[in-house]
């Protein structure tokens, strides 16, 4: 409730049948102390005992929790969630059931191939015979499936930059859209700590050395970037670090302001020459100052 209306309530000046305006009260109003609000209600008329208040109030606290929801869940990084997650899971049905149509389809036409690219070729035969027949149109559904994989990859591309322009500037659209997807969303993303983001993606690997089982995990999805995979072994932990720290802050610039901010990606440049220069230099091994 605004503080116009802490003299009698978040139902001040509303009417008690406007589930509406009552759900916008409950979601935008503030008061700077608490009061007696079912007296006041039942004092300013809005409702005939504390019963009918509570009542009124449970039906607009679900609407508004209802409404909160639905909003966030309609959000463009959720919607850029379930793209990452739907691209991933038709690219990886695809190579399932490609598997399964090589092995058929080499033994029904002698061939001695195998993948995506040998299902999309044997969707365009014509079958001779009922069995070849089931094999052809098995290979479509794997066909499709790729393709529906690579339309999703498109969207992707196109909707990151919109999303999260700094983030997808920095670590290119779809580990952009990965990253956002393993945190749950923009905002989680931008909560999380550099060393969190650092092994997103590495939670099993994680376990096991929290349990004891295995060294520390250096990187998670983000090896997938250039600047981690591009950097030779010794160095990669380094360059992880300075990566996920310069990811941390454009996702907090994503999620509070929207601006684009290129200068991020200059400071990461410009840190990543270091470390990979280590090389040229002679300097091997893991350094304790790089705690981006």
């Amino acid at each position: 409730m605004s503080e116009d209306a802490t003299g009698s309530g978040w139902f001040a000046t509303l009417d008690r049948d406007d589930t509406a305006a009552a759900v916008t009260a409950i979601r935008t109003g503030s008061a700077p102390e608490p009061a007696d609000w079912p007296a006041m209600a039942v004092d300013s008329g809005f409702a005939e005992d504390e019963d009918e208040y509570y009542a009124v109030l449970h039906e607009a606290t679900v609407a508004a929790a209802r409404a909160a929801a639905t909003e966030r869940e309609r959000a463009g990084d959720q919607q850029l969630v379930h793209a990452v997650r739907a691209m991933d899971d038709c690219l990886r049905t695809a190579n399932e059931l490609a598997e399964r149509v090589s092995e058929w389809a080499n033994a029904l036409f002698d061939d001695d191939r195998a993948g995506i690219p040998y299902a999309r070729d044997l969707a365009d035969r014509e079958p001779d015979h009922p069995d070849e027949v089931q094999v052809v149109s098995l290979a479509g559904r794997v066909a499709d499936l790729a393709d529906e994989a690579d339309e999703l990859e498109e969207y992707v591309e196109t909707r990151a930059p919109e999303i999260a322009p700094n983030l997808a500037a920095m670590a290119g659209p779809v580990l952009a859209a990965r990253l956002i997807s393993l945190a749950g969303g923009l905002e989680s993303l931008a909560k999380k700590p550099s060393g969190t983001v650092q092994v997103l993606g590495a939670e099993d690997a994680l376990f096991a050395h929290l349990r004891g089982h295995a060294s520390s995990p250096k990187h998670g999805v983000i090896f997938t970037h250039e600047y981690v995979r591009g950097t030779r072994p010794q160095d990669r932990g380094s360059a992880a670090r300075a990566l996920a720290g310069k990811l941390s802050i454009a996702a907090r610039v994503d999620h509070y302001s929207g601006d684009r901010k290129p200068e991020l990606d200059e400071e990461l440049d410009a840190r990543i020459a270091t470390i990979q220069a280590r090389a040229e230099d002679g300097n091997g091994g893991e350094s304790g100052g790089d705690g981006e």
